[in-house]
C-alpha cells in the first residue's frame, strides 16, 4: 500500500477527530435515543451531546445492523450538530468506524466510513449524507438510499453524555492577546445507578491503572484536569514570552497560533451489546509544533458485574506467541497490504508485537496501536481485528461474548 493512501486516510481521520473548544464550561446529559435535557451557564449556547443507537439496512445487505452514534458537541455558540463519531459491526463482529466534522446545522449529518477495510485506492471511505426526518436520519450511503431508525430500547448500556469545556488566556494581564489554552472533557456514564460499572468508568476516565476504592465524582475529575492544565499552560507561556522578550534578534519567536494549546479527552463507545461494553478514552494534546499528539486507550467491561476486562482478563498467560502470529496475518488487511506483502511496507518492523491495548467485540478482539508505536505518524492509529474463531483456544473462561452468552 502506498504511503500516499495512508497519508490521505490519516489526514481524514485526524481532521474528523479534532474539535474546537469554547470559552465556557457546560454539561449536557442525554439517555440513548432520547432528547437531551441541557444544563449550562446562561452565557453558553452549546448544543446537546448524545449517544444514540439506530437500526439500518445497508445498501446491498440482507440483514440490518445497529449503528451507534455519538454527538460530541460543536464547541461553538450556534446550535448545530457537532463532531459525530460511531461504529457499526460486520457479520463477524468486526467494528467499522464512522466519523464526521460539524455541518453547522441541526438537520444534516455527513459521515464517512473511516476503517481501512472500506477505503478506496485514494484512502477515502463511503460517505453517508443524511438529513433529519423526525427522529430518524434519511439519505444516502455512497449514493444509495439508507435510513437510520432509532431503536425503541437501547442495546447494551444506555448512557448520559456530559461535556465540559473551558479556556484560559496565556497572559491574563494582556487582554489584547489572541493566545489561549483550551481544554475539554467528554464523558459517558450509565443512565441508571449501575455500580461498580459507573465507578469503574470514572476510574478509566481519570486514567487510573488500578480500579480499586471509591472513584472521584465527574466534576472533581474535570476540576483537577482544568486546574493542572491552566497552571501548566500559563507557566509554559510565561517562560515562552520571557524568552521571546529577551531575544532581541527575535530568533526565538514562534507563530502565535503555535501558542494556542489544546487538551481534549473524549469517551468513545466502541462496542455496546449484550453484556459486553467496550470504551475508548481518546486523548488529544497540542503544545506547539507541527502537529498535536493523540491516542486511544481502550478497555472492555462485563456489564453483568461491572468488571473491567484488561488484556490479562481476556487472554490466557500462554497466548502471546500465538497472538503475535495472528496479528501478523490480520494486520495485512487492516493496513491494506496484500496477503504475502511484507509488514515492513507499512510498519517499522516485520513483526507486530502484542499490545495490551485491546478490546472485545461479540465476534473477536481489536488491538489498538498508538501513532508512532508501530508505524509512522502518517499511518495514524493502527487497529487490527482478530476474529473469535481464531481466538477461542487463547481466551479466559467466562467472557461475555456471543451476544452476552459467556464462553
Amino acid at each position: 500500500m502506498s504511503l500516499r493512501r495512508n497519508n490521505s486516510c490519516c489526514a481524514v481521520l485526524i481532521g474528523l477527530y479534532l474539535m474546537g473548544c469554547q470559552s465556557d464550561t457546560s454539561s449536557q446529559h442525554t439517555a440513548a435515543g432520547t432528547t437531551a435535557a441541557t444544563s449550562k451557564p446562561a452565557a453558553s449556547a452549546a448544543p446537546a451531546v448524545w449517544y444514540r443507537q439506530y437500526h439500518t439496512l445497508l445498501p446491498g445487505a440482507t440483514d440490518s445492523v445497529t449503528v451507534h452514534l455519538q454527538n460530541l458537541g460543536s464547541g461553538g455558540d450556534a446550535p448545530s450538530i457537532g463532531r459525530v463519531i460511531g461504529f457499526y459491526a460486520g457479520p463477524d463482529g468486526q467494528p467499522f468506524e464512522l466519523a464526521s466534522s460539524p455541518t453547522g446545522t441541526l438537520d444534516s449529518l455527513v459521515l464517512r466510513d473511516a476503517s481501512h477495510a472500506h477505503l478506496n485506492a485514494n484512502g477515502y471511505g463511503p460517505v453517508w449524507r443524511l438529513r433529519r426526518e423526525g427522529t430518524a436520519w434519511v439519505g444516502t450511503r455512497a449514493g444509495r438510499a439508507v435510513r437510520l431508525q432509532p431503536l425503541s430500547a437501547s442495546e447494551g448500556i444506555a448512557f448520559d453524555a456530559q461535556v465540559f469545556r473551558d479556556s484560559v488566556r496565556a497572559r491574563p494581564q494582556h487582554p489584547a492577546d489572541s493566545v489561549w489554552g483550551r481544554i475539554s472533557l467528554h464523558a459517558l456514564l450509565p443512565t441508571s445507578n449501575q455500580q461498580p460499572l459507573a465507578s469503574n468508568l470514572l476510574h478509566l476516565l481519570r486514567g487510573d491503572t488500578v480500579f480499586a476504592g471509591s472513584a472521584p465524582a465527574l466534576p472533581t475529575i474535570w476540576e483537577n484536569m482544568r486546574r493542572v492544565f491552566f497552571n501548566d499552560y500559563q507557566e509554559d507561556m510565561k517562560a515562552v514570552f520571557q524568552q521571546m522578550e529577551a531575544d532581541t534578534s527575535r530568533a526565538s519567536r514562534r507563530p502565535m497560533a503555535m501558542l494556542n494549546y489544546t487538551d481534549e479527552r473524549d469517551t468513545y463507545v466502541l462496542w455496546n451489546a449484550g453484556n459486553l461494553l467496550s470504551l475508548g478514552i481518546f486523548n488529544y494534546s497540542y503544545t506547539g509544533g507541527a502537529h498535536g499528539n493523540y491516542g486511544t486507550h481502550v478497555l472492555s467491561f462485563d456489564t453483568r458485574t461491572g468488571r473491567p476486562l484488561p488484556y490479562a482478563a481476556i487472554f490466557r498467560p500462554e497466548a502471546a506467541p500465538r497472538l503475535e502470529a495472528l496479528l501478523a496475518r490480520y494486520a495485512r488487511p487492516s493496513l491494506g497490504l496484500k496477503p504475502n506483502e511484507p509488514l515492513r511496507n507499512a510498519l517499522f518492523d516485520e513483526t507486530l508485537p502484542v499490545t495490551r491495548n485491546v478490546y472485545l467485540t461479540s465476534g473477536g478482539a481489536v488491538f489498538v496501536y498508538q501513532p508512532y508505536e508501530v508505524a509512522a505518524y502518517a499511518y495514524g492509529e493502527v487497529r487490527v481485528f482478530v476474529p473469535l474463531r481464531e481466538l477461542r483456544p487463547l481466551l479466559q473462561p467466562g467472557l461475555p461474548l456471543e451476544e452476552g452468552r459467556a464462553l
